[in-house]
């Protein structure tokens, strides 16, 4: 790469403020654009998901059911066979995952990225389990070991979740998570 090319892709330290840039479409913009979200984690708590899981949900986009969470298997175990109608794109936070179908194991830094139709069963052998930061869009079928239909999950589901625990256990909801 040139110097030249290199210079071009550098901000520099003076920049360190707010630049307002032209932008030809500013009344449109203004007139039907949706502000971009900042959820703080924390404010959202672990809903257990089964025996050995919870769900810590950050967002839920029901314009185009999308839910993001954060899925923490606790200990070594299983979510079960599903199969994705939507895009699924998880990053590996902590521990590691696999799933039986695959010969892969993400680990913390790896990306999952799944496609609409496909089927499997995401576990995790690390002792301390996993947390896997999601982006799920479309619904998850689940399926039990006879491969029976057991639930569809979506944006839906996941709200119903959330609201559910916050409301049975007196914890507010943070509409910071609603985009």
């Amino acid at each position: 790469m040139s110097e030249t090319s290199n210079t071009k892709l550098t901000t520099p330290p003076s920049a360190y403020k707010i630049v307002n840039i032209p932008e030809p479409y500013a009344d449109v913009i203004q007139r039907y654009g949706v502000d971009g979200k900042f959820v703080n984690s924390q404010e959202s708590p672990w809903v257990p998901f089964g025996e050995n899981a919870a769900i810590r949900h950050l967002a839920f986009d029901v314009r185009n059911n999308i839910a993001s969470n954060i899925l923490w298997i606790k200990s070594g175990g299983v979510i079960g066979t599903h199969r994705h109608r939507g895009t699924i794109v998880m990053v590996c936070l902590e521990g590691s995952a696999r799933y039986l179908e695959y010969d892969w194991v993400a680990g913390p830094g790896d990306l999952i990225y799944e496609t609409p139709g496909l089927t499997h069963t995401l576990v995790s052998d690390h002792p301390e389990g996993v947390k896997l930061f999601g982006w799920l869009q479309g619904a998850i079928e689940f399926f039990d070991e006879n491969a029976n239909f057991l639930e569809t999950v979506d944006v839906w589901w996941y709200i119903n979740h959330y609201e559910t625990y916050c409301r049975e256990h007196g914890i507010p909801m943070n509409p910071q998570m609603y985009l």
